[in-house]
């Protein structure tokens, strides 16, 4: 029921009125960049399927706020969470269903408001594993910190960049394993008149306690709509699982971005 209103939602924004192409233009290139002035909410639904080898599924909807705060005349600290909501079945040896919660990552970036030279956007800082999880079989119950960076660059229509983190586990649970995780996304975009957009990304992740990777190929196209006074961004694309610690066969993903655009 809830993947069925998370599809309402991203339809009513296909079948929308379209921005001002210029309004479009602009929004589309600042959600290529992980740290732009923009306060944005994302609703990012990802499908899994045949996990396991055991016709388990899982659908992920991360609910990623990202709020920028001006610091002062150079400076921005932009705020990024990621709390995922997750539905899933046979996932753990036909283990039944689990709903709920999983652990939220919230990220903090140090950005200078203008670019550096060559045109290099940057931002760095710290990033947090909270064990909000509501059920055991969702999440680390660890606590855990590490540091962050993006680096990109925006030329021709064109934004190439990777963001990168890494975080080891402080606190929590002795009866559940340690955390030391690297994730590391590359990505490139391309921009179309009319906010059109097409993004590839690889979100990859090493966890070196247990030797795995994992990770998954996601290529997405989108629009940027308004629906009344609200803007947003619609997408839809496939996801490839690779990895000896990713489990599904396929999936998918489907987006929708509310938009609230601010000065930088």
């Amino acid at each position: 029921m809830f993947a069925r209103a998370f599809f309402l939602i991203t339809f009513i924004g296909v079948l929308s009125q379209s921005l001002v192409a210029q309004d479009a233009d602009a929004l589309a290139k600042q959600l290529q960049n992980p740290i732009a002035s923009l306060i944005s909410v994302p609703f990012q639904g990802n499908f899994d399927y045949g996990i396991d080898g055991l016709d388990g599924g899982r659908f992920t909807l991360n609910i990623q706020p990202v709020i920028p705060m001006s610091l002062n005349e150079d400076w921005n600290l932009i705020a990024r969470v990621i709390l995922p909501f997750i539905s899933q079945h046979n996932v753990f040896a036909q283990n039944g269903n689990q709903v709920g919660l999983s652990d939220a990552v919230v990220s903090a970036f140090f950005s200078p408001k203008e670019p550096t030279k060559g045109g290099i956007i940057w931002g760095a800082g710290p990033v947090f594993l909270v064990p909000t999880a509501t059920d055991e079989l969702l999440g680390t119950r660890k606590f855990g910190m590490g540091p962050t960076a993006v680096l990109l660059t925006q030329i021709s229509g064109f934004t190439v960049g990777a963001l990168i983190n890494h975080i080891w586990s402080l606190a929590g649970s002795a009866d559940r394993p340690d955390i030391s995780s690297t994730f590391l996304q590359p990505f490139v975009a391309r921009n179309f008149r009319g906010g059109y957009a097409l993004a590839v990304n690889t979100e990859f992740t090493q966890n070196w306690q247990a030797d795995l990777q994992s990770g998954t190929i996601n290529l997405v196209g989108s629009k940027v709509f308004v629906v009344g006074s609200q803007s947003l961004q619609g997408g839809i694309g496939p996801r490839i699982p690779y990895g000896n610690g990713n489990t599904a066969d396929w999936g998918f993903r489907a987006q929708c971005i509310l938009l609230f655009p601010t000065g930088r």
